[in-house]
């Protein structure tokens, strides 16, 4: 689609406004709810707002604006680059997800995509979907460019359907800005991303389901007996979500009620579907949705560093000064994934035919073989039956505090330095440090600096069976959502290779 941009200067002013304070009401009516794992019944905002909530989802894009405002004509002009991005996350103190995993593969020493595709257990998060506006504001009408810009960003912190989403959004969002059409919009959306991925499909059966009933509850079953997994921020289902909320509401207000009123990660499916429809059509966002938000700019307080405009007034004038500066700029070719090999963790496995007694010693380890494992989480077909036992060496540079986390769906008995840690019969598979599920598979421990051993009996699946865990330290602030991975925890087996 390549369209030549017909708007008038007013008119985009008012659709990029229109995308912010869209952005602004999804997102503080979805925020409340965030990881509900039912379907709601919401009219309107509960609780009634006084000013918008904060929310990553707008929190990055101004980050990035901040970025590229400061680059200088010395610089050669502000540009969209996944290098230039990175520097991002040192403005950003919130570490969930796959926030955490960029954070820690930045100070790992690897550059973008390998920071998006190494040792990640969410590369299909939200993370990058929630972002997609800016680039679209940038490149309005230009679906193409926004997609390269939107790329730019996903990869990142993602990979496969985690970059996908971001494509689809940002290109459905800039075409947005001259085709009203929405199964032209889906069109383009599912042109940019590979046919046979599996968000293409959810968007395809979306689309089929709705035709077919017309009942947003009943898609919306469908949906989760199909799609639905451990991770309520899976992109997968919560862009179906947003696409059933824009088929089926009749007016803005009644379209992100359906889309959050369908569970999961409700203020992203909110304020995504909130700013497409807000691009759309400005003055479809009815003042009662307007009046109890306001129009100042509001940021989370964990976003530091960076000089904004007070309102998303002076962020759209500022949106529109980058548009002209950008024109373009950046989009890099892709580098391929560099060898990693270095970051491989070496360990020791065994395996026994029962579980060791919970506040008994660990196993021995006498007769264990060694291993060396690609990172820290690891999805792999079980190769025997009985209990695996699995051993590593972790580091603490200096005497703190710290969180252990071992999370797997299996049963599974952790000790560090011979004391039991984490008794757990399993679960959930979400291996973050603010929302590890089940909670007994995280435990909190005063440890001393040096070395220190960690071993863990986990029942195994079943030989042939799909088998998953995922281990971590990280620091142990007061606010769960700020936990950072202690990047130098896990002996390495050598240093990056020429």
């Amino acid at each position: 689609m390549t369209t030549q941009l017909t708007l008038s200067d007013a008119e985009l002013r008012d659709r990029i406004m229109g995308c912010w304070l869209g952005k602004a009401v999804g997102g503080t009516l979805g925020m409340p709810y965030e990881g509900v794992r039912h379907t709601l019944d919401l009219t309107f905002y509960d609780p009634a707002p006084t000013e918008m909530l904060p929310n990553d989802d707008l929190d990055l894009q101004v980050v990035y604006a901040y970025l590229l405002d400061r680059m200088g004509d010395a610089e050669g002009g502000p540009r969209v680059d996944r290098n230039i991005l990175s520097a991002a996350w040192g403005h950003i103190g919130m570490s969930p997800d796959e926030y955490g995993v960029v954070k820690r593969n930045l100070k790992l020493g690897l550059r973008p995509p390998a920071t998006g595709a190494y040792d990640n257990a969410f590369t299909r998060g939200m993370g990058a979907a929630i972002r997609t506006e800016l680039w679209a504001c940038l490149a309005p009408g230009d679906p193409a460019l926004a997609v390269k810009y939107a790329y730019e960003d996903a990869c990142m912190d993602h990979a496969g359907e985690g970059i996908y989403a971001a494509l689809f959004l940002a290109a459905i969002e800039a075409a947005a800005f001259i085709e009203p059409d929405r199964d032209r919009l889906l069109e383009i959306g599912l042109e940019h991303i590979p046919a046979d991925c599996e968000l293409a499909q959810a968007v395809r059966d979306t689309c089929a389901w709705w035709a077919e009933s017309g009942d947003w509850k009943q898609v919306q079953h469908r949906l989760a007996d199909r799609y639905l997994n451990d991770n309520f921020t899976d992109v997968v289902i919560n862009l179906a979500y947003i696409v059933l909320g824009w088929l089926a509401g009749r007016d803005f207000g009644e379209a992100i009620c359906i889309a959050v009123n369908c569970g999961q990660d409700t203020d992203c499916t909110g304020a995504t579907l909130g700013a497409l429809l807000g691009i759309l059509d400005p003055d479809g966002i009815d003042d009662r949705w307007l009046k109890p938000i306001g129009r100042n700019l509001v940021l989370s307080p964990c976003i530091t560093g960076v000089e904004h405009p007070p309102t998303l007034d002076g962020f759209t004038d500022l949106v529109l000064d980058l548009r002209r500066r950008v024109a373009g700029r950046g989009t890099p070719a892709d580098e391929p994934l560099p060898n990693l090999d270095h970051l491989a963790i070496p360990a020791h496995t065994a395996v026994l035919p029962a579980m060791p007694a919970a506040d008994g010693p660990p196993p021995d380890l006498a007769d264990a073989r060694s291993i060396v494992l690609p990172g820290t989480f690891i999805e792999q077909e079980a190769q025997a039956d009985g209990v695996i036992v699995l051993a590593y060496t972790v580091r603490v540079a200096e005497a703190q505090r710290v969180h252990l986390m071992f999370n797997t769906p299996q049963p599974v008995r952790v000790w560090w330095d011979q004391q039991g840690m984490i008794d757990s019969e399993g679960g959930a598979f979400v291996p973050a440090f603010h929302r590890t599920v089940p909670k007994d598979q995280i435990a909190t421990i005063d440890a001393p600096a040096g070395e220190h051993r960690v071993i863990a009996a986990l029942q195994s699946p079943g030989k042939g069976q799909t088998l998953r865990w995922c281990i971590g330290l990280s620091d142990d602030p007061d606010q769960p959502v700020l936990r950072d991975w202690l990047d130098d925890a896990f002996e390495r087996v050598g240093p990056a290779s020429a």
